[in-house]
């Protein structure tokens, strides 16, 4: 019998067990290229910068928290504010549930009520698969409609081996000559009971 998800907004309450997740990682694969696992303050800190202007959405099963999925800026200057890069994690033994899947799905919703219309993924990859990477994070994205559109040659180090970076976007909304201005996840907050 499977039990239900919920999904809610994250707080910096959360880092502790949001952290747990994140650490294997960058611990024990080449999914993140971190090499030292953040604090639990620090961790708190980058969730509370994101949360000023971007969602940060955790997945709860059984009082505990699963998975996690947010947006963060694409890049700083004005001109890129309708793009995010977008990120998910889930516990070692939540994967293949559907659970990323629900988490993406709800990020579009909010992301789409923000009027953001590009979505960028930046995702380890590997020619041959090992026991720190595949490559099943692409075939995830491309199942949920991204599609590749950069491909960079051996741009990070990690145990000992060189891995390339793939950029995945996925565009959710139209591109008007004059779209209209991102809203703050600060001011949706209203619109999203019942997450």
């Amino acid at each position: 019998m499977e039990t239900d998800i919920i999904l809610r907004m994250a707080t910096k309450e959360d880092a502790e067990e949001i952290l747990e997740i994140y650490a294997p990682y960058v611990t024990d694969t080449a999914i993140s290229f971190e090499y030292h696992v953040p604090s639990v303050k620090e961790f708190a800190e980058r969730i509370t910068h994101i949360m000023k202007k971007y969602p940060y959405i955790v997945a709860i099963e059984n009082n505990r928290i699963i998975g996690y999925a947010y947006a963060s800026a694409f890049k700083e200057r004005a001109a890129y504010d309708w793009a995010v890069e977008t990120t998910v994690y889930l516990r070692q033994d939540c994967r293949g549930k559907g659970v990323g899947k629900k988490l993406y799905l709800a990020l579009e919703e909010i992301l789409r009520k923000q009027n953001i219309l590009n979505l960028n993924a930046c995702i380890a990859y590997t020619s041959t698969d090992n026991v720190y990477l595949t490559n099943a994070s692409i075939y995830f994205h491309y199942q949920l409609g991204y599609k590749k559109v950069g491909h960079f040659t051996k741009c990070g180090y990690k145990f000992e081996t060189w891995y390339d970076m793939i950029w995945m976007e996925k565009m959710i909304g139209e591109h008007s000559f004059n779209p209209k201005s991102v809203i703050s996840i600060t001011d949706l907050h209203g619109l999203l009971k019942g997450l």
